[in-house]
């Protein structure tokens, strides 16, 4: 049995654990900020960032509907700097969706790129998932590059799949397949 409390994903520069109370913050800054936003939904408000988060912070398990997310902390500065998680979104087949935002002033160090590969590491090994899925906006090129470098393959285009901004934004659908569980 898996307990999420106890998840602690480890790298030599980031430290992955389930969000809680002390999490709030980080996620005001992320969810309400229109740049980071531009590519993901559009930012709320205050109140609207507040009442989400509190469903983040709830309990998840294997058959949970809901997000477990994680933060992101760079070890070195012990600063949160972003979030990462995922969702079971197929629970017969073992598939999950990940999603990730890191802070602007974190962005362009790797460390997206490093969460996401102890994420898929805990999904593939601990989780025992057999495929991850990633939607991500057509112009979001930093995100394309970064699924595509960690061996997530492009599946289709969907179109006018995201509104943000009152503007229909075409997303692709990327997947990357456990080959261990084939």
């Amino acid at each position: 049995m898996i307990n999420p409390k106890m998840i602690n994903l480890l790298s030599n520069r980031l430290r992955l654990a389930p969000f809680n109370s002390s999490d709030l913050a980080l996620f005001l800054e992320l969810s309400t900020c229109p740049v980071i936003m531009d590519h993901v939904y559009d930012p709320m408000s205050r109140q609207e960032a507040i009442a989400a988060f509190k469903i983040k912070v709830q309990p998840w398990t294997l058959s949970s509907n809901q997000w477990l997310t994680l933060s992101i902390t760079d070890l070195a500065s012990r600063e949160k700097i972003g979030n990462i998680g995922l969702k079971i979104v197929d629970h017969q087949n073992k598939v999950a969706e990940v999603g990730f935002m890191i802070k602007q002033s974190a962005q362009g160090k790797g460390f997206a790129g490093e969460a996401l590969s102890l994420i898929k590491y805990y999904a593939f090994t601990e989780l025992k998932l057999t495929q991850l899925v990633a939607t991500c906006a057509v112009n979001n090129h930093a995100s394309v590059k970064l699924l595509e470098k960690s061996q997530f393959q492009r599946q289709q285009l969907l179109p006018r799949n995201t509104l943000i901004n009152q503007q229909w934004i075409d997303d692709n659908l990327y997947s990357c397949i456990n080959k261990a569980a084939l």
